[in-house]
Order: structure tokens, then C-alpha cells, then sequence
């Protein structure tokens, strides 16, 4: 509807224009050439009023539809509108560089297939033409099983059991919904796709389909294996995705408590793109359970960063060093704490850095009054001493207390 406003009011007024002009070569053949310039025609409107009143009459009544499709298309698109006043549309389109080598012969329900596009993200391997949400063609192939490494498959029209489905979707230009097909059986397929660092498989690709889906294609491809996207060698961080969100707090993380033992667990689902996140994450930093609050930013220059981010990379480790002086190490070691931790053990330090008491075997004294022995085991999430105690034969047997239940513990190792 909007469209229509402004086409029909942008009509009026090429109308009243030509109709003006008409009139002023009805004057006389000087004013009329003259009317074609903007100054002289506003001048030959003020001389001859009478008779151009009814044409620019004309030209004004097209501005009433031209604003009010132009109101209607702000409050629907202001970003289209943009781009409309802005004389976008005028520009020619530049090609981004292909990130990914396919190369793919043949056609895609009866119409070449170019894919820009490629993914294989667990268990679906997709291949999209066209940058718009919606693609204007896409195979989408979903495997039995996620992949890990080099993929080879084949498949031929007379197999069964749990095989890949096919899924083809195509737009036309007249449709505002893609169509789609599926199968699960009946095709010819040949996958052989190697690893390519950093996050990359590449290799062979046939596919023929049964004849009404109009669709075969061989060649070979190039696919990402991952949300993660590099730019000189290192990870590029303005892409919207959440292995790039778990990549830069994983990063955070890492030189905020000075290690690179740290264990992400799975992030929540993200409403990306945006400009800013809050997430509680998990994660085992070092052997501990940690629930964090952590909040995301989004800038043009830096890209993804977690906000207050001020902690130095870490260091490289030395491993020639370590080598050098093994002996030196352990007499530093030998002074700056005593050999035998039992000397300096007490409940408040065992919840304190529970990871260097692990797998010792310990005495529980409860304040109940019962008693247990076995090797310690952690902290569980609910804050929790476990203890696991072997039983006779293969059994084994598992205690947990808060802290406030323990009367007495006791490390029984050094």
C-alpha cells in the first residue's frame, strides 16, 4: 500500500510538470523552452498565473498521497526508507569476497545453484544462495550422526536403514515464503570432506535426486565447521554467533583467574544480532564449579568484549625453563609450603581451593555422631563435601554433607 501512495503520488506530480510545460510552449515557443529550467519556470508561473495554476494545481495534489506513503513507510521500514532518501538503490551492488571455494556444477530444482554459503554444524550440513534471511535456493542435508574430522558418505537410491535426509527450498521472485521438499530415501550421494585449518572441510560433493525434485549437483565444496570466523589469523569477533560469544568469555575467563584450565559450559540461548548481552554462565575454573554473571558488548572496533575487561593476556608457558632447572623448582616448592598438608588442613581451606585436596582420602566425624571414610571428591552444585568409599568386589559407595554438618574431618594423607 505504501508503495502505491508514493508511485501514484510521484505520477501527479510528473503529470502537473508535463502539463505545465505543455502550457508554456503554448505561450509562446520561448517560454516554453524556457519552462524546462527550474528558475525560469517558477518565473513563467508568476507571469502567467492564470494559465499554469491548474497544472501546478495537479503537481500539489500528488504530494498528498507521496507524504502519506512515505508516513506509512517510516512507521513499517524506517530502514528501507533510509535507504530510499538516501539513494542507495542508485549505487551498484558490490560483491563481497567469497569466504568459502564451491564449486558446484548442475541445478537446483530446475535452476542454477550458485551457494555463497556453506555449513556443517553437528548434524546439518546446509548450502544457501543469497544473502537475504530468506534464501533464494538451499540443500539442506541432516545426518544421522554429528561429525567429528573428515566426513565420507555414500549413498546409493536402493539403501536403507537410518540414512541423511534431503531437504531442497527455493523463493521465487512473486513469493514472500519459501517452498520446500524432503526425502529420506531414493538418491544417489558422495561425501568426502577433509579437515581444513582452522575451522574448515573441504572435498568431493555428488548429489542426484529422483527426477520430479530437478535437482543434481556435483562438485566440490568448502564449509565451515563452526560459528567462528577469522580475520588474519585470529578470530574475528564482529560476527554475530555463539561460538564467538563462548570463544571471547572463554578468552575472559581464562586471564581473569590466570589460568587455561577453564571448562565453559553450554551458553543459554542468545537472541543474536544485538549490541549487548547479559548472561549467567558456567563454567570449571581449575577443577571448581563457578556460576558468573558477565555482560557483553558490542563495538565497531573491537567487536564482541565483555565490559571492564581490563586483565593482561597471559603469559606463554616456558617449557625449556621448566626442563633447565627441575631441581631448583622443587627446592622453591619445598620452602614455600610444607611437604606434608595435613599439618595446615582444616575445612575452612578444604572449601577454599577444594582442587588440591582431590582424590585424598579423608575422615568425616558428622555432628550426629557418625563417621565415614574415603577420598575426597569435590564440591558438588549444591556446595556439598562428597566422599567416595570402595566397597568390597567392584561397588563403591558415595557420602555428601554441607559443611555446617561436619563436626570433625580429618585429611589422612600428606
Amino acid at each position: 500500500m505504501d508503495a502505491l501512495l508514493i508511485l501514484g503520488g510521484l505520477l501527479l506530480i510528473l503529470a502537473g510538470l508535463v502539463w505545465l510545460v505543455m502550457r508554456a510552449f503554448g505561450t509562446g515557443l520561448l517560454w516554453g523552452w524556457a519552462s524546462l529550467l527550474p528558475p525560469l519556470t517558477l518565473l513563467y508561473v508568476l507571469r502567467h498565473w492564470r494559465s499554469a495554476r491548474q497544472a501546478l494545481a495537479l503537481s500539489a495534489l500528488g504530494f498528498i498521497p507521496l507524504v502519506v506513503g512515505l508516513t506509512l513507510l517510516a512507521s513499517q521500514d524506517s530502514q528501507r526508507l533510509h535507504a530510499l532518501l538516501s539513494l542507495q538503490w542508485l549505487q551498484p551492488e558490490v560483491q563481497a569476497l567469497a569466504e568459502l571455494a564451491i564449486e558446484l556444477h548442475g541445478e537446483l530444482h530446475g535452476q542454477p545453484f550458485a551457494p555463497q554459503q556453506g555449513e556443517l554444524l553437528g548434524t546439518v550440513l546446509s548450502l544457501r544462495e543469497g544473502q537475504d534471511f530468506f534464501a533464494r535456493r538451499e540443500l539442506v542435508i541432516r545426518l544421522p550422526q554429528p561429525v567429528t574430522g573428515a566426513l565420507r558418505l555414500d549413498v546409493l537410491p536402493g539403501d536403507q536403514g537410518p540414512l541423511p535426509e534431503i531437504e531442497v527450498i527455493w523463493l521465487l521472485p512473486e513469493q514472500e515464503l519459501p517452498e520446500a521438499r524432503r526425502l529420506s530415501h531414493g538418491y544417489t550421494l558422495h561425501l568426502n570432506l577433509q579437515p581444513v585449518p582452522p575451522n574448515k572441510l573441504a572435498g568431493d560433493f555428488h548429489l542426484v535426486l529422483p527426477a520430479r525434485f530437478k535437482t543434481t549437483l556435483s562438485g566440490r565444496v568448502e564449509l565451515f565447521s563452526d560459528g567462528l570466523r577469522y580475520r588474519d589469523g585470529k578470530v574475528d569477533r564482529h560476527v554475530d554467533s555463539a561460538d564467538t560469544l563462548a570463544y571471547v568469555i572463554e578468552d575472559y575467563l581464562q586471564r581473569r583467574f590466570a589460568t587455561r584450565a577453564v571448562q565453559l559450559g553450554n551458553l543459554p540461548a542468545l537472541p543474536l544480532p544485538a549490541d549487548s548481552l547479559e548472561l549467567s554462565v558456567d563454567a570449571r575454573v581449575d577443577g571448581q564449579a563457578q556460576r558468573l554473571p558477565i555482560r557483553l558488548n558490542k563495538s565497531a572496533s573491537r567487536g564482541w568484549a565483555v565490559e571492564a575487561d581490563r586483565f593482561a593476556p597471559l603469559a606463554e608457558p616456558s617449557a625449556p625453563q621448566v626442563e633447565a632447572a627441575p631441581v631448583e623448582a622443587a627446592s622453591s616448592q619445598s620452602v614455600s609450603r610444607p611437604l606434608d598438608r595435613r599439618l595446615r588442613f582444616s575445612l575452612e581451606g578444604l572449601l577454599r581451593s577444594p582442587s588440591r585436596y582431590e582424590n585424598l582420602a579423608m575422615r568425616v566425624s558428622t555432628a550426629r555422631g557418625s563417621m565415614a571414610e574415603g577420598r575426597f571428591q569435590g564440591i558438588d552444585q549444591q556446595g556439598r563435601i562428597v566422599l567416595r568409599q570402595r566397597l568390597s568386589g567392584s561397588g563403591a559407595a558415595s557420602y555428601a554433607w554441607h559443611p555446617e554438618e561436619i563436626g570433625k574431618i580429618e585429611l589422612l594423607e600428606p
